[in-house]
């Protein structure tokens, strides 16, 4: 794979989703669907999922693609390949709060190496190099001229007695809650969709535990980013690294973190 190609490609299909999605959410309404997992779908998931799959299989007709609205993508047996959700946090966009993002990533070998995503509400775009580092791209997002490029990293020497603990807007419970108690905590901030996983990325929290559903392509494209900035996406009942390419492409229970922390036993 020529890394500059692949982010070249996955930057400018994150923004052109979002700018398609951006379209929708401005519009007076749009219609709200129900799929077959009772999760709800917008014109927007499926617009901004036609023009990246698209896309996508035009640049790399060789790589597998995998992507949530896409049943029939689901199916398969890989380690290596393209993952994408369209609109991460569809009840965030529904609710019109702007905590929604664009995700898009390359995985090898179970490892998500490469990725992008895109907050098009919040003006905040996260993504990787060609060399695997991590980049917030700052000013006014554009497919013809790339923004400055700003490097980020995790708080890597976080205070254990006060960490800054991310939560999910949507999916808190009493679980995550009995869990986040048996650290100390300075305090607590709550985000939508994958920008918990660009928080940390960018030294903005120190912990993420999810304990709940989700799918690879909710995660993949931010556990690239995270990584790329140092940080560390691994599972909740043992600690070792998120894998990816799982039967199902379903995810366990997993926490997202700053080298540094502290982690606590399930």
């Amino acid at each position: 794979m020529n890394y500059d190609t692949l982010m070249d490609v996955l930057r400018n299909l994150a923004l052109l989703g979002g700018e398609k999605i951006m379209e929708i959410y401005n519009a007076d309404d749009f219609d709200v669907k129900v799929k077959s997992d009772e999760s709800p779908v917008t014109a927007a998931d499926e617009a901004a999922d036609a023009i990246i799959s698209a896309g996508l299989r035009a640049a790399f007709p060789d790589v597998a693609l995998v992507t949530e609205e896409q049943a029939d993508s689901h199916g398969q047996a890989v380690s290596t390949f393209l993952i994408v959700d369209p609109l991460d946090g569809t009840k965030e966009f529904i609710q019109r709060r702007g905590d929604f993002t664009v995700n898009i990533a390359y995985v090898e070998n179970g490892v998500p190496t490469r990725g992008v995503v895109y907050a098009p509400a919040k003006n905040r775009l996260f993504y990787t190099l060609p060399d695997g580092q991590t980049v917030e791209e700052i000013g006014d997002q554009s497919v013809d001229v790339v923004g400055e490029q700003r490097p980020i990293s995790v708080n890597t020497a976080p205070d254990n007695a006060a960490l800054m603990v991310v939560a999910s807007k949507s999916h808190r419970d009493q679980a995550t809650d009995d869990y986040i108690g048996k650290y100390g905590v300075k305090d607590m901030t709550s985000a939508g969709s994958s920008m918990k996983f660009c928080l940390i990325a960018a030294g903005e929290a120190d912990l993420y535990p999810r304990l709940g559903r989700t799918m690879e392509w909710d995660t993949a494209a931010a556990d690239a980013v995270l990584r790329g900035a140092g940080g560390h996406v691994v599972r909740f009942d043992d600690h070792t690294p998120l894998q990816y390419g799982k039967d199902g492409f379903a995810n366990p229970f997993f926490i997202a973190y700053a080298p540094g922390v502290e982690l606590k036993p399930a």
